[in-house]
């Protein structure tokens, strides 16, 4: 089973994210499930979603606490929070960042670390600031939990008329993330 939690604010899509890419995997003939945690909190509030995919019946309802993934959409939630709590040793940091490499690896030592300037894809693919589907690029690129293509459907279906330029973001996300892996 792949277990990823995403960390993003509230409008930002974390929750649409991580139901794109279940019904990808279902699409796939995996098991999957998505799931928010947020209370009563407004648009810009921190928000996280859960997102488990597996080959066999997912019995787990619960929260995620030591995901394989961590997805942080807007990284000025590192000043108030540790989303890569829990983080399991050879997990991915996917981060929406258009910081160094080396600024990264300071940041996030030892860890695996996949990072796209999300925020400048969306703005010029999308025309908002808007990343849920561009850091969805990054994730398959990180941890191929699902297959680039598998995202096509599901995108078409929630977005409609605007569906091809989120395709375009998730597809540029996808060959603009840059991997670090961990000691290197």
């Amino acid at each position: 089973m792949i277990e990823v939690r995403f960390h993003g604010r509230g409008g930002q899509g974390a929750v649409t994210s991580a139901e794109i890419v279940a019904q990808a995997a279902i699409k796939l003939n995996h098991y999957a499930q998505a799931f928010p945690s947020f209370g009563p909190e407004r648009r810009g509030a921190p928000v996280q979603a859960f997102l488990r995919v597996s080959n066999t019946p997912i019995r787990l309802r619960s929260k995620i606490y030591y995901p394989d993934n961590v997805i942080i959409l807007d990284p000025t939630l590192l000043s108030s929070a540790n989303p890569t709590v829990g983080l399991k040793e050879h997990g991915f940091i996917i981060i929406n960042s258009n910081k160094s490499v080396d600024e990264l690896k300071e940041l996030f030592p030892g860890r695996n670390i996949a990072h796209v300037d999300a925020s400048k894809i969306a703005k010029e693919e999308l025309g908002i600031p808007i990343t849920n589907t561009t850091m969805i690029g990054a994730l398959v690129k990180a941890s191929e939990v699902v297959s680039i293509e598998a995202l096509e459907e599901p995108v078409r279906e929630r977005f409609g008329i605007i569906a091809q330029k989120n395709i375009n973001a998730y597809m540029r996300a996808y060959s603009e993330t840059n991997i670090i892996k961990a000691g290197k």
